[in-house]
């Protein structure tokens, strides 16, 4: 049985292997690829914008919403005008836009806006002219909540 420290591959060892070199290269081809694709996207359609992949003179990309996907395709013919002045893509002839939504989305923490003076002041003068007194109770009670 080999010892542990034997055992752990380092990213040296690994870089040595000729189908993780094959991997590490394409995988730099995609990011290149997807670099020039985004620069042809117009800037308001860039973010949520993925370069999936481009064979047989078909670009395929990805975008977040539906929206943005008709927006793509509505202005294609601009976007493979400008790709095709870089020779990776010079015989794109067609694209197409599939919609993937991102899975995570941060929800923005809920923020209560606070009571202003003047709609403390409102809420007052209703209670006064309310005639339920539970009721009117809640409105100054709402009311004493003003912002300082």
């Amino acid at each position: 049985m080999k010892r542990k420290s034997e055992q752990k591959m380092t990213f040296d060892k690994l870089g040595k292997t000729p189908v993780l070199k094959d991997l590490v290269a394409r995988a730099e081809l995609h990011r290149q690829a997807e670099e020039h694709v985004l620069a042809a996207v117009p800037g308001d359609l860039v973010k949520g914008t993925r370069f999936i992949s481009c064979k047989e003179g078909e670009l395929v990309l990805s975008a977040e919403t539906a929206g943005k996907a008709s927006q793509i395709r509505f202005r294609q013919h601009e976007i493979m005008e400008k790709l095709r002045e870089n020779e990776l893509f010079r015989f794109v002839w067609k694209l197409k836009v599939k919609v993937a939504p991102p899975r995570f989305r941060e929800k923005p923490a809920f923020k209560k806006a606070p009571l202003s003076k003047e709609n403390a002041r409102l809420l007052k003068e209703e209670a006064g002219h309310t005639k339920d007194k539970a009721l009117r109770e809640v409105l100054e009670k709402l009311a004493s909540h003003v912002r300082d």
